[in-house]
């Protein structure tokens, strides 16, 4: 029986699978199920507002492998016949990691489009399916179906309508009386399908949710499967599962390739309906993508070193043949006896190095032919001319003796050593890129395989643990994580306590203490004790995820100075054949017309042979690959490099910019500082005690977010309540407590004013908390003495907090955000790298100054709005210089963006700050000076490959070519050419892995840096 599809559509014909050979078998439905309508399209023409594939407004993006791809110039085809096609935005194609990434618009253009597109340039092409095997990615843009009952006129149905579009993230609902069903536009991340079904219900209506347009993929891998009885009771437990759309079951691999509607099922329930229905026989566990990857990697490698065994034994005999068998006479003899038309030693040769060319070696051909039907030429093109022009010459030799008598020497040993050389070359290559994301790899592994799942009853009551693949949790599920083990996903712990290793993720040495309600992330380490965690954050939207996805990325990235490389590689074959060309034409006009003596040629051979074997040596010495590879083998490490130090590289062209930072500008708060604000002095200047003082300030500042808001809110509370508040408790908590307490006074007309402080009522009377201008701003005058305590705060490097009430000064306080400890030492260890320190605050003239003097920073820009930071940046980018901005991610986003290099520090966990080009996970300023170490070390290294890369083209071609054999009477023959060539792009790739050495500056050495 033929492997088997489903096909079920909510409303459109899904192209999903339509590439498969087999065509989908459509299922026969019961008479309940859903009739095949577009509501919708009754209600909107626009057949393109409601697709089910990337219904998402904009742009999509996907990665696509790419099979066959062999050097720089075949890379260079890919990305032209992408962005060749109407609707591709933009496409990066990694020949490194044989990908694609397309980003493009899906009214144009489809997934099958891009896909052909890389087939017919002549390579194979897959799309990649999401990293997460499971459903955790939000969907956006969804088409929901509903039924509803209990409509009975027209008045209803306008009713319902009426009801869902007022719904927020709905953005059409059409109704249809007559099958009682419903259809809705919504937004998944706005509205959930259970908030629809509650909203017709709560209008007097019922409502069930039948199927969406959400489609999410899984690979299932198989056991238990000996029959076509069992494939048929598979397909039959498949076809009865709700939600199921269409499958896929490989014989070969016992994979299953799973296409669902994730609001109907889950990925959970679809593996446990398949092990249960089966009644246990069929054992199912789901198939890391990574790992699949991994797998093909693997695979590669693998038949790349049989293509070399094989060439090897086939080439070994014809190379004892030609070099060892005329020492030994009795061998010799029999090599010599003739057979027909030729000797038994040609014969031999002949047979052995035609398996070698057509068989081993029609991998060249397919290449060289797929990249000349392209219009570029690449690497098997060379390879391809050299062996043929060795191969046809020496079969033309033997044809011309057999009927003339002349016989002149074969080469068959050229071409069969040659190939040999080549695939070795290639074996070694694929095996020390394989070693350049290893990274990505150790990434992967920190994520447990398995998970302890509490199972509870209806009543919240723990019954048992259940153990289930890592990878089908789902959100809100409480798992046991025990003593030694890693937790499975990122969560909140919800009972217990422990220290947690999260080094591996985060970058930070120290265990971290875990209480309840404090976030865990997943693929770090419990130490101690037992915790239960709730997952919040599964598949892709884990850290760990987010982590590999931008190191994926950045990897694929290309830096500007690999357009270089690309140029080269783009006109260097055709470079290399003219100059073979030149030296075939050179050596044999010269020989011809005398220029040299006869003495200089081979026994029994002739003018156009010799000139034929430096021609030959020409081709194949010639090396594109080790240019192609300079780059990207060097970003690929780098970025796994900075991954495990916690310093998260957004793509070589950040890379490239971090070499030639000149200043690098700091943010204050929370970047110089240690972002832990606390109130250290008080004083009141009116007839109001300080209890009644602190309540007033502490009411206006709770609804505030600001980091000085929440250090006012805790004093005043510790003031009151003798409390010091856990550490696991966020500000956003006391606050709630407090005002159940009852301690906190009711406000009116709160509003926050961006660099000044905020403003409100209470008791009908303004009450103003800020800074100067503010109170300036609205009249208030500030006394002598008020004045002259806020300057001496300002001056020993505190913050003054002016408060008025009823438009009278009332008080100050002094607020202290204290430096962290490597400040110093990191502005100084940038002064030796050559690169000047900048601090930019809103804080005011004076704090700042006492900042910068005690950090050592010299060039100051205080008073500045948050707005007004990126205006700072671009003043110093007028001349030219490349500026790094180093920020918090969130307050800092719009002077990041400015920044050539945006650094976001302390990131923790968020590490999606768009605005950033490094993400510095740990909170720590030692990073800065990571971050730009490793790019200059990493472009250095760079630099040596492109100079060594260059330099072998520069000298081997020459010596190639014969130009030194008059002055030392030495030929490279043509398989010592190419064992040259081979051995080329490993040493590139070698040069690179060199940086899996880097070690990042410590404190005691930072100030030893020096401009080189």
């Amino acid at each position: 029986m033929a492997p088997s599809f489903r096909d079920l559509q909510l409303t459109v014909t899904s192209s999903a699978g339509a590439s498969r050979e087999s065509s989908p078998i459509a299922a026969g439905r019961d008479e309940g199920d859903l009739e095949d309508v577009r509501l919708l399209d009754s209600y909107d023409g626009d057949g393109n507002s409601a697709r089910f594939e990337g219904v998402k407004e904009g742009l999509k993006r996907i990665q696509v492998g790419v099979t066959g791809m062999t050097c720089a110039a075949c890379s260079n085809s890919v990305e032209g016949a992408l962005t060749g096609l109407n609707g591709v935005v933009r496409a990066s194609v990694a020949l490194l990691q044989n990908k694609a990434d397309v980003i493009f618009d899906p009214n144009l253009v489809t997934d099958e489009d891009i896909k052909n597109a890389i087939e017919d340039a002549g390579f194979e092409a897959e799309i990649l399916s999401e990293p997460s095997a499971t459903q955790t990615k939000p969907h956006g843009t969804l088409l929901g179906q509903f039924t509803i009952g209990g409509m009975t006129c027209t008045n209803c149905v306008n009713s319902v309508e009426g009801i869902l579009r007022k719904l927020p993230g709905v953005k059409r609902a059409v109704v249809a009386l007559a099958t009682s069903l419903g259809e809705v536009e919504y937004d998944s991340t706005v509205i959930s399908k259970d908030d629809i079904v509650n909203a017709i219900e709560d209008a007097g209506f019922e409502a069930s949710f039948v199927q969406s347009s959400a489609q999410d993929k899984i690979t299932l891998g198989i056991t238990g499967i000996s029959s076509e009885l069992d494939i048929e009771i598979l397909e039959g437990i498949l076809c009865n599962l709700n939600g199921v759309r269409q499958f896929y079951f490989n014989r070969i691999s016992r994979e299953l390739d799973v296409l669902f509607d994730p609001e109907v099922l889950r990925a959970r329930s679809l593996v446990d309906a398949i092990e249960s229905e089966s009644s246990g026989k069929f054992n199912v566990h789901v198939k890391n993508p990574y790992t699949r990857v991994a797998s093909k990697d693997a695979e590669e490698s693998s038949k790349m070193f049989r293509l070399f065994t094989t060439s090897l034994i086939l080439s070994i005999p014809v190379f004892l043949m030609r070099v060892v068998c005329p020492s030994i006479p009795l061998l010799y003899s029999l090599l010599l006896r003739r057979c027909g038309p030729f000797q038994m030693g040609d014969w031999l040769k002949w047979a052995l190095v035609t398996l070698v060319q057509f068989g081993v070696g029609k991998r060249f051909y397919v290449a060289a032919g797929r990249a000349l039907r392209n219009g570029s030429t690449n690497m098997d093109v060379l390879v391809a001319l050299g062996t043929s022009a060795s191969y046809f010459y020496s079969v033309c030799a033997l044809l011309y003796g057999a009927i003339t008598g002349f016989w002149s020497p074969t080469y068959f040993e050229t071409s069969a050593m040659l190939i040999t050389f080549v695939l070795m070359g290639k074996y070694l290559e694929s095996l020390a890129k394989g070693k350049t994301s290893d990274a990505i790899k150790k990434l992967v592994e920190l994520a447990p395989a398995t998970a302890l799942l509490l199972v509870k009853e209806k009543g919240g009551k723990n019954i048992g643990e259940r153990e289930i693949d890592a990878l089908l949790i789902q959100p809100g599920d409480v798992l046991k994580v025990l003593p030694g083990t890693k937790i499975p996903a990122d969560g909140l712990v919800v009972w217990g306590s422990s220290y947690v290793n999260e080094s591996m993720v985060t970058g930070e040495s120290s265990p971290a203490s875990k209480e309840v309600n404090s976030s865990v992330i997943g693929g770090t380490i419990n130490l101690h004790g037992s915790l239960h965690v709730q997952a919040t954050k599964v598949g892709s939207n884990t850290v760990l995820s987010q982590i590999i996805s931008l190191v994926e990325t950045a990897q694929m990235s290309k830096a500007p100075i690999q357009k270089f490389a690309d140029y080269i590689a783009s006109i260097f074959v055709p470079t290399v054949v003219v100059l073979s060309l030149l030296t075939l034409l050179g050596w044999y006009a010269g020989g011809v017309l005398g220029a040299y003596p006869e003495k200089w040629l081979p026994e029994n051979g002739n003018y156009f042979v010799f000139a034929l074997m430096f021609s030959i040596s020409v081709v194949v010495i010639a090396c594109p690959c080790a240019l192609g590879l300079a780059t990207p083998t060097a970003v690929m490490v780098a970025t796994g490099v900075g991954a495990n130090n916690g310093v998260l590289i957004k793509g070589g062209d950040a890379l490239e910019r971090a070499q030639m930072v000149k200043y690098v500008v700091f943010d204050k708060t929370g970047t110089l500082t240690q972002g832990k604000a606390t109130v250290t002095t008080t004083k009141v200047f009116a007839e109001m005690d300080r209890g009644e003082f602190l309540t007033l300030v502490a009411s206006a500042e709770a609804c505030s977010e600001h980091p000085l808001a929440k250090a006012i809110l805790e004093y005043a509370r510790h003031f009151h309540f003798f409390e010091e508040p856990s550490a696991a408790m966020e500000a956003q908590d006391h606050r709630k407590d407090a005002k159940f307490s009852g301690w906190l006074l009711d406000v009116s007309e709160f509003s926050a004013l961006p660099g000044r402080g905020v403003q409100c009522f209470i008791n009908g009377k303004k009450v103003l908390v800020g800074n100067r201008n503010l109170l300036m701003e609205n009249g208030v005058t500030i006394p002598s003495d008020a004045e002259t305590f806020v300057v001496e705060l300002e001056e020993s490097a505190k913050t003054g907090i002016l408060v008025a009430y009823d438009a009278v000064l009332i008080g100050v306080l002094g607020v202290a955000d204290p430096l962290k400890r490597e400040a110093v030492v990191v502005v100084e260890g940038l002064r030796k790298m050559g690169i000047k320190p900048v601090m930019v605050t809103g804080d005011n003239w004076r704090t700042a100054q006492a900042v910068a003097k005690e950090v050592g920073i010299q060039d100051i820009r205080a008073e500045v709005m948050p707005a007004g930071k990126a205006d700072v940046i671009r003043s110093f980018q007028k001349d030219g210089s490349t500026v790094a901005m180093v920020g918090d991610g969130i307050n800092d986003s719009p002077a990041l963006a400015a920044a050539d290099v945006g650094m976001a520090i302390g990131a923790g966990t968020d590490i999606a700050i768009e605005a950033a080009d490094y993400v510095l996970m740990r909170n720590s300023l030692e990073d800065v000076i990571t971050a730009i170490d490793l790019s200059r070390k990493t472009f250095s290294r760079i630099r040596l490959n492109y100079v060594f890369a260059m330099a072998y083209n520069v000298i081997a071609i020459p010596v190639a070519a014969g130009v030194f054999f008059p002055l030392v009477k030495v030929e490279l023959p043509p398989w010592a050419a190419g064992a040259c060539m081979a051995l080329s792009s490993v040493s590139v790739v070698c040069s690179s892995l060199l940086l899996r050495r880097y070690r990042r500056p410590r404190l005691t050495t930072i100030l030893e840096i020096t401009v080189e």
